[in-house]
């Protein structure tokens, strides 16, 4: 069992609706685990359920939501798998997505922090063992001139095992 923090974005009905059947078609590793989402703390399996959840809550104190808009996709090389992922990256509100997860790994978590390897704030779409399939994918959806206009209002604990994944507490941001 693992404890992690995403971020579902508050966003256009219609936009969730062309992400969700993007995902469905190109997203084989996560489409049936979990909703459209901001990956803000990675999973962290040795910590208890309590102590997690305290950590968080007293680390997001004081952070409003953040505001953010996506006009871009990108192709990710995956650090630890044979796989590229396309991403949803935004352009307002990158940095304040980086410094939220920064803040959230500033207390108790600073062992878990990744310092190297880049952390992307993203909503993952697709993925492939096949680097031309996601950057065709990617190439298709910038012709497009995407534009995704969302909030951040809240952080959803989750506690995920066995491929799955289970919803334990939000925390609305201020």
């Amino acid at each position: 069992m693992s404890l992690l923090v995403l971020a579902f974005p508050v966003i256009d009905a219609k936009d969730i609706e062309w992400i969700q059947s993007w995902r469905k078609k190109n997203d084989k590793l996560f489409y049936e685990i979990v909703e459209p989402h901001f990956t803000i703390v990675f999973a962290v399996d040795d910590k208890t359920e309590e102590g997690f959840i305290k950590e968080i809550e007293e680390q997001s104190k004081g952070i409003r939501k953040i505001e953010f808009e996506i006009k871009k996709a990108i192709v990710h090389k995956d650090e630890f798998k044979e796989y590229y992922h396309e991403f949803l990256v935004p352009e307002k509100g990158y940095g304040e997505i980086v410094a939220l997860h920064d803040k959230l790994y500033a207390g108790n978590l600073v062992p878990h922090l990744r310092r190297d390897i880049e952390y992307i704030p993203h909503i993952g779409i697709g993925n492939s063992k096949d680097k031309m399939k996601c950057e065709w994918d990617v190439d298709d959806i910038n012709a497009q001139r995407l534009f995704i206009k969302g909030s951040i209002e809240t952080l959803t604990i989750l506690e995920y095992a066995n491929d799955e994944a289970e919803r334990i507490k939000e925390i609305r941001l201020g």
